[in-house]
């Protein structure tokens, strides 16, 4: 039996050529690229920023909508949880919305911040759920690498390739990108397969 290199392997399935694998036929499969309509939400208690993107091959991405929504450090923890879940819902009600995506929940030390980082999420994920929308979830790392090519890309070159997907002549706020690129980052990764 002849080994076959792993870059070899690559090379017939780009090419969309049958490999030998032992006894059996590797076939390449082929990916059908993402069609829908993406909520990406990155959320926190005083800014949550929101983008809903149109994903219509083969028609370049589209934003429809991109929102942050700051809330005053005064506001009672209940009402920021109201506020946030009631944004959700309101959009989810009006735009046409296929999936949502947060991303995952991240290591932080301090468990106050925790606390408000999981109840801020809760909140939008409650109000996702309420409307039966599918929902994804994806690590911070994961989003970079999907959207920039690198796991530990800085805000700016996250920033900056969104722009640069979208057609923008200006760059979306921090939060809105954020948002953005976890919307991108489920489009990029979570494609049908078919033979």
């Amino acid at each position: 039996m002849v080994k076959k290199s792993s870059r070899t392997l690559w090379t017939a399935k780009l090419s969309g050529k049958a490999v030998s694998k032992g006894k059996r036929l590797d076939y390449t499969l082929k990916r059908i690229p993402y069609q829908g309509y993406v909520l990406g939400m990155d959320t926190s208690l005083r800014s949550t920023g929101v983008a809903l993107i149109a994903f219509q091959p083969p028609q370049p991405p589209k934003l429809l909508l991109s929102h942050t929504l700051k809330l005053s450090g005064r506001l009672q923890l209940a009402v920021c949880l109201g506020t946030i879940a009631r944004t959700v819902l309101k959009i989810l009600d009006c735009e046409k919305v296929d999936h949502v995506v947060l991303e995952q929940t991240i290591y932080v030390q301090n468990v106050r911040t925790a606390q408000i980082l999981g109840a801020a999420r809760g909140a939008a994920i409650s109000a996702v759920a309420l409307r039966g929308v599918r929902l994804s979830e994806y690590p911070p790392l994961r989003v970079k690498q999907a959207v920039v090519g690198f796991g530990r890309a800085s805000k700016e070159q996250v920033i900056g390739m969104v722009q640069h997907l979208l057609g923008l002549t200006t760059s979306l706020p921090t939060d809105e990108a954020d948002a953005a690129a976890l919307a991108f980052c489920h489009a990029f990764t979570s494609r049908e397969v078919k033979e």
